[in-house]
């Protein structure tokens, strides 16, 4: 039996679904449509490994509809219409059983796909059951997040962890012949990360890797077990973050072999194309801001380019933008201001802007001084006039300060002149 542990206890009905109480509890707001079988289209948004596939194939199967499923990472337009056609000739409009239409990750199609959906959703010939891990908000085009509801999954708390233990060791053919003695389960627990999917690959991964019938279950066991085997993680897991993470210190270190190594890590574990590009394009700004401008708009113009083309080409703009990014000089300065000024708000709270900076758009406005003395700085030399620009309580605090680069430097000058009575630069 090849299957993994994960897939021969997955729940078939929803009263052995565990956890999602909010939704398909008792007074959940799925529960009595589900029993009824009257499903609007909708998209399940959540962390992986929380019942979100599960839950699809259960609607499917209570509601007594057809169902088709699509991947988006390997399914095109051309599947999409393929699926529709059948689904067209099994349903309908008018008719209760109208098929459900199950697309996996569907924050990976391209806009063209998801437009390819619209008219079957807006006809009634299927009912679209989406699954991702990326708020849909940002990955679903509006026309279409429009005509679904969304629903939130949640990470599997403790008890549920703890119960889809117990029901693999009871229920599960091969885990059920064995002794297992579940001595501690705090390091399967955190490893899970409140994935059930996970939870049970490295359960099953501790057991079979004993070679008895008789397991005894430990914090330490589990640990040594997963540390021979860092196969098990994946883009969804632990690694997935401290990958993203050796790569932006990578960049912001100035290392553009070890940005491009730990790029090719990313992309060879299938790691989505725009989430690597969106944490540079946060980089270039971050950590490089003015001491290069132009990195931020590369970064972009990447973030743009690689959502158009996807991979496998995107790989190589993936890697022109990370080596351009750690070859950059590099300034934290505006982050550190924006940082500041807002620890200054939480300290100081709404304080008044003053009288001369106003907004005066009425005459009631102008006579109690709304705008009045304010400095026009393009009628003066150079376009400039010093002036106050902060409330009073504020008055000459640095929230700026010019990072020690070559472009920076000339601002601190810049600014010197300007301020020469202000701000210590």
């Amino acid at each position: 039996m090849n299957e993994p542990l994960a897939e021969r206890v997955r729940p078939k009905t929803l009263n052995e679904y565990i956890s999602q109480s909010h939704l398909v509890g008792e007074t959940g707001s799925l529960t009595n449509q589900i029993k009824q079988g009257i499903i609007p289209s909708l998209i399940f948004w959540g962390p992986p490994g929380t019942g979100k596939t599960t839950l699809a194939n259960i609607i499917a199967e209570e509601s007594g509809r057809p169902f088709y499923t699509l991947s988006a990472i390997s399914s095109g337009v051309k599947d999409v219409r393929e699926v529709i056609d059948k689904a067209k000739q099994s349903g309908g409009l008018f008719t209760a059983k109208n098929p459900i239409l199950f697309i996996d990750e569907i924050h990976r199609f391209s806009k063209s796909q998801q437009d390819s959906l619209l008219a079957a959703v807006e006809k009634g010939w299927v009912t679209l059951v989406g699954a991702t891990t990326e708020n849909p908000s940002f990955e679903v085009i509006p026309a279409l997040l429009s005509r679904c509801q969304v629903y939130i999954l949640n990470p599997f708390d403790k008890k549920d962890l703890e119960t889809l233990l117990e029901r693999a060791m009871k229920e599960d053919e091969l885990i059920s012949k064995k002794n297992i003695e579940l001595k501690e389960t705090e390091a399967l627990l955190r490893l899970s990360g409140g994935d059930g999917r996970k939870l049970l690959n490295i359960f099953e991964l501790v057991i079979n890797s004993e070679g008895s019938d008789h397991v005894i279950i430990t914090d330490e066991m589990v640990m040594k077990k997963i540390q021979k085997n860092t196969v098990l993680y994946d883009k969804t897991g632990e690694q997935h973050y401290d990958i993203i993470s050796a790569f932006i210190k990578s960049i912001r270190g100035s290392d553009p072999n070890a940005a491009v190594y730990w790029l090719a890590r990313m992309i060879e574990g299938g790691e989505d194309v725009k989430f690597i590009a969106r944490r540079m394009l946060i980089l270039a700004s971050e950590d490089i801001g003015n001491a290069n401008p132009t990195a931020l708009v590369i970064a972009n113009n990447t973030f743009q380019a690689v959502t158009t083309i996807g991979y496998p080409e995107a790989r190589i703009i993936l890697s022109q933008c990370a080596v351009y990014l750690a070859t950059s000089a590099k300034s934290n300065a505006s982050y550190m201001a924006i940082k500041k000024a807002a620890q200054a708000v939480k300290e100081t709270g709404d304080l008044s802007v003053p009288l001369h900076l106003r907004n005066a758009p009425t005459k009631l406005m102008k006579d109690i001084g709304y705008g009045q003395n304010y400095k026009y700085a393009h009628d003066f030399n150079a376009n400039f006039i010093e002036q106050e620009f902060l409330p009073d309580e504020l008055s000459n605090k640095t929230f700026y300060e010019p990072g020690n680069n070559q472009r920076e430097n000339a601002l601190r000058d810049f600014l010197k002149k300007r301020w020469k009575n202000k701000y210590g630069y």
